[in-house]
């Protein structure tokens, strides 16, 4: 048993906890949990839990239906809103198969594995994304159009208003939770706010996504509002996003970094942004998988649609952040397009595999964008060599479903289901009748 394990069995007795929760995510990104006792905690290390997974949306097929899940000792934490009565830790678990190997519809194995190929090629993976959501009244559709809880913007200080508590209890709980946050204040739209997370190796980070999205949502509801990550869930006004910062580090040096460089930024960098641009439309079905995310890239503001990159200029979708003097270690790239309805282990998966791809094929990336594209029409981008990210769920599948790339990251399983799960998504929503259509064509037609 490691000694990872072996402190967990300990807190765990010494704590008095009485039940562990085994936290793992479907395909799609909702996660999922089963508790356990403190006595089937050492079984559940050795042995692993063993449970259907025809119930999980795109884990076994029926005839291949259960599978173990192993907890991942170095996750645990205890719940800081557990009862004292009833303390309660968490452990986030990989998925095998019975005969102990790798599941193959488990997206933390699929991440673990890209990984295992990045360090193979000497680098490690860090990601820092920037949570995006929104604090409403209710979250019952039936009720209409959402009610924000302000009308504040960009920085506004909110101190008199329920979303102002709701975020710093929701900072405190995620560092009770060894959590840290970078930033958080309030965005552009009404009820709109942002908490950045502190940059770290990408396995750790989705975990860590995961976990926000639970405790922003935990939180607003034990004040009876509700928060989301919707993309666009109001007309008019910025969506929200997850914009993510990506780096690779070979050991302690980070790879993106080249002093001699009259911007700083490495030949490993310069390849690796190459490769998302290069790979970036036939990613968006996962980094982008709602037929709503499609909305929010249709604004023209924060979410850049276009195949393009820059160092200052916020229309691009891959943003070269300029770095203070002397802050080698902060050389990074800015993914924009990301949403935080996304699996962070598939989008991290891509993301990371579009860039290795770069760097392993020498892609050469091509001049940086210094215009607004935003301003141009689409025979001015295309003029320039810029090309828009799908326009729709249907258009990205598509792009998706030809790409080599996206289906040896994900491998055939998860790659299958989720092209079959999305086109159902996508069929649903060509079906129904929305209230733009009744809008528009009921009084005239």
């Amino acid at each position: 048993m490691s000694r990872e394990q072996e402190y967990v069995l300990r807190t765990v007795e010494e704590r008095g906890v009485r039940l562990v929760r085994l936290w793992f995510t479907d395909v799609l990104g909702q996660l999922k949990s089963v508790a356990i006792s403190p006595a089937e905690l050492e079984s559940a290390f050795t042995e692993g839990v063993q449970f259907d997974g025809t119930a999980i949306d795109g884990f076994s097929r029926v005839h291949e239906s259960d599978v173990l899940a192993r907890p991942d000792a170095t996750t645990f934490e205890l719940l800081p809103w557990a009862q004292e009565d009833e303390p309660s830790g968490r452990m986030f678990c990989d998925i095998d198969n019975l005969d102990g190997t790798p599941f193959e519809g488990d997206p933390r194995q699929i991440l673990r594995r890209n990984l295992q190929s990045a360090r193979e090629q000497g680098y490690s993976f860090f990601a820092a994304p920037e949570a995006e959501f929104f604090y409403f009244a209710s979250g019952d559709p039936s009720l209409g159009r959402p009610r924000p809880l302000d009308s504040a913007s960009y920085f506004d200080l909110t101190t008199s208003d329920v979303s102002s508590d709701l975020r710093k209890r929701t900072i405190h709980m995620l560092e009770a939770m060894g959590i840290p946050v970078e930033y958080s204040f309030h965005e552009d739209s009404p009820s709109q706010h942002e908490i950045d997370l502190r940059y770290t190796e990408a396995l750790d980070m989705a975990d860590n996504v995961m976990t926000l999205r639970l405790v922003v949502k935990k939180i607003a509801m034990e004040r009876d509002t509700y928060a989301t990550f919707m993309p666009k869930p109001l007309n008019g006004v910025q969506g929200s996003g997850m914009h993510t910062h990506l780096s690779l580090f070979e050991g302690e040096t980070n790879a993106f970094h080249d002093a001699g460089d009259e911007h700083g930024m490495s030949q490993t960098a310069r390849q690796f942004t190459a490769g998302i641009l290069h790979h970036a439309r036939e990613i968006t079905a996962v980094t982008n998988q709602l037929v709503n995310s499609y909305k929010r890239l249709a604004e023209t503001s924060e979410a850049p649609p276009f195949v393009a990159w820059a160092r200052n200029n916020r229309s691009a979708l891959v943003r070269v952040p300029v770095r203070r003097q002397g802050k080698a270690q902060s050389a990074r790239i800015e993914y924009r397009a990301i949403d935080g309805a996304n699996n962070p282990y598939l989008a991290y998966s891509l993301l990371l595999a579009a860039g290795l791809k770069g760097i392993s094929e020498g892609y050469e990336l091509p001049a940086e964008t210094n215009v607004n594209l935003f301003e141009l029409n689409d025979h001015q981008r295309r003029e320039i060599g810029v090309d828009p990210l799908p326009r729709s769920l249907d258009e990205a599948l598509d792009l998706m479903e030809e790409s080599k790339l996206a289906r040896e990251t994900l491998g055939d399983h998860v790659f299958e289901w989720f092209l079959r799960n999305k086109r159902a998504e996508w069929a649903d929503f060509c079906a129904h009748v929305t209230p733009f259509e009744l809008e528009r064509y009921l009084p005239t037609w």
